[in-house]
């Protein structure tokens, strides 16, 4: 591990819009740097895309409180609000994917196409719908919806973060490239 992993600590939370790629960063991330994955996704869904931030986000909270009570780790997943309130206290570093919209939207078509056309299972109960998540006028039930209209709104939360004085003890680290990202982890080695 180089420098760099020192600097970033050893308690990280990634997060992102949907796509960004917060899983497959976070997952070699913590392979480079020997820490435990934690998938917050897994945490929160159930079968049949029921998901405990909706429907009991009490036991989602002690989910993610468990899940990182030791003091190595990186968790993938913005969850950002239940982060906030079960482990930022404790985390060191927050790492922003920050891709462009076009590009987010690619990757969350080119991701549904495969994963429903490979049948892959994800989070070990669920599986995905492709055209659903082109059904933009389905607010609820479509990520393409989701990514264009939660783009400004991760933007604006992340400065704010930032900013607010609960947070001065976390270092906040915005990539918004693949450039960026590949040139980050490069710096790990």
């Amino acid at each position: 591990m180089s420098d760099q992993s020192n600097i970033i600590g050893t308690r990280i939370h990634i997060i992102g819009n949907s796509a960004s790629g917060k899983s497959t960063f976070g997952a070699t991330l913590a392979r480079q740097t020997n820490l435990d994955l934690v998938e917050l996704d897994a945490l929160n869904w159930l079968p049949d895309w029921v998901g405990l931030n909706a429907t009991d986000p009490a036991e989602l909270e002690r989910r993610f409180a468990e899940a990182t009570l030791g003091n190595r780790w990186v968790a993938a997943g913005s969850y950002r609000e239940f982060a906030e309130r079960t482990f930022w206290d404790r985390v060191q570093t927050v790492i922003f994917l920050d891709l462009p919209l076009p590009q987010l939207l690619w990757r969350v078509i080119r991701r549904s196409w495969k994963r429903w056309r490979s049948h892959e299972l994800l989070w070990g109960t669920n599986y995905e719908n492709f055209w659903q998540q082109l059904a933009v006028w389905k607010k609820e039930d479509s990520l393409v919806w989701w990514i264009i209209n939660a783009q400004r709104g991760k933007r604006d939360a992340y400065v704010r973060d930032q900013g607010d004085p609960r947070w001065a003890h976390i270092r906040f680290i915005r990539l918004t490239s693949s450039r960026e990202i590949n040139a980050f982890l490069d710096q790990l080695h």
